[in-house]
């Protein structure tokens, strides 16, 4: 999400609403501050107001766009972030590099809420379980107007490189992600680090934007531009699909067969937290079943926590924007962290992609 970001003007307004929540008196029964860094609407705003008040931790919250741009303000350390939100290949990376603090689930009540085969699915870039939280998880996918697409259509990557739909195709505005379906088309895995085989989705992905079938590359916008109509695919996170689709009822979406990633995002404990005990009572207050539920509400991404799924009629339940079968999931593939000099390739491609 991963994923879904505020304009410029919300980010400001909602960062100086909520660090103005955390100047009332409870906030100033003991001084205490926590520094947040998370993806844009990513959380209810009544979630932060009321761990203000219930803990007296004031919180500065701040938002940002990618697990790249995420990774640039971290590492830049003008700011001592406490705890962080981020996907699961940026998290291993920065676990790989000695930047995240164990976590002390002993003194996590609420961490008992958390599905177990969520918790085994995050091994894969927290092998151990020693460093972070899933916090939402889904699948990247098309959504799709219905009125003028059909379902075979989308059930394959292949459609994203059909002129036959020229102008009419969102792409993400994100390295990883537009990458995976070239990748996926190509019979790659989403993982690949070969420079070659990466040149070869270049290509495509050139191809793609050179015989216009591309309307443009959002992250914001997508749902929006979906919602009225403006394209007729959209390569997009699961739950921002599902937004769309409460806002449209032409809307649907699919996981192509070929497969495609599967996403979690997850907290923890930078290096740079210099109030761990106030970051491990946020992480649980965010384990809370009504607060879990209160976020769910807001994000309608799919949930870890036990209690939101029971509580989930089965409309929802059957829901693939929200919550992935496990079919779906056994074809998913979840990121793996890149290195520097991996890193720098994609960059250097995405920006070429870009450019033409």
């Amino acid at each position: 999400m991963k994923k879904k970001i505020l304009s410029l003007t919300l980010i400001m307004a909602l960062t100086a609403s909520l660090c103005a929540c955390g100047s009332g008196s409870s906030a100033k029964k003991d001084g205490q501050t926590l520094t947040v860094l998370n993806y844009g609407k990513y959380i209810d705003e009544s979630v932060i107001k009321d761990f203000e008040k219930e803990t007296g931790i004031t919180v500065h919250y701040e938002e940002y766009e990618s697990p790249e741009e995420m990774y640039t303000k971290y590492k830049a350390g003008s700011i001592d972030y406490d705890v962080i939100c981020s996907s699961e290949y940026m998290v291993e990376k920065l676990i790989n590099e000695g930047e995240v603090l164990e976590m002390d689930y002993e003194s996590m009540d609420n961490y008992k809420n958390l599905d177990t085969s969520i918790l085994d699915m995050a091994a894969s870039y927290d092998k151990d379980h020693c460093y972070s939280v899933p916090y939402f998880y889904g699948t990247l996918g098309l959504l799709y107007n219905t009125n003028e697409i059909s379902p075979d259509i989308v059930s394959s990557w292949d459609c994203l490189w059909d002129p036959t739909y020229e102008d009419e195709i969102i792409m993400e505005n994100s390295v990883r992600d537009t990458f995976s379906p070239a990748l996926i088309s190509l019979g790659y895995s989403i993982n690949e680090t070969d420079e070659s085989h990466l040149k070869e989705a270049l290509a495509l992905l050139k191809k793609q934007k050179d015989d216009k079938i591309v309307y443009g590359y959002y992250v914001d916008e997508t749902a929006d531009a979906m919602i009225a109509e403006e394209a007729n695919i959209a390569l997009c996170y699961s739950g921002e699909a599902a937004l769309a689709m409460d806002e449209n009822e032409n809307l649907a979406y699919s996981v192509p067969e070929e497969g495609s990633n599967l996403w979690i995002d997850s907290w923890f404990i930078p290096k740079s937290c210099s109030n761990q005990k106030a970051a491990l009572q946020f992480l649980n207050y965010l384990c809370k079943d009504d607060v879990a539920q209160k976020n769910f509400e807001y994000v309608e991404y799919a949930s870890p926590i036990t209690s939101v799924v029971e509580n989930q009629d089965a409309e929802v339940l059957q829901n693939e924007a929200i919550n992935p079968s496990s079919d779906t999931i056994s074809r998913c593939t979840l990121f793996t962290a890149l290195d520097d000099e991996q890193s720098a390739v994609y960059t250097k491609l995405w920006q070429e992609l870009l450019s033409n």
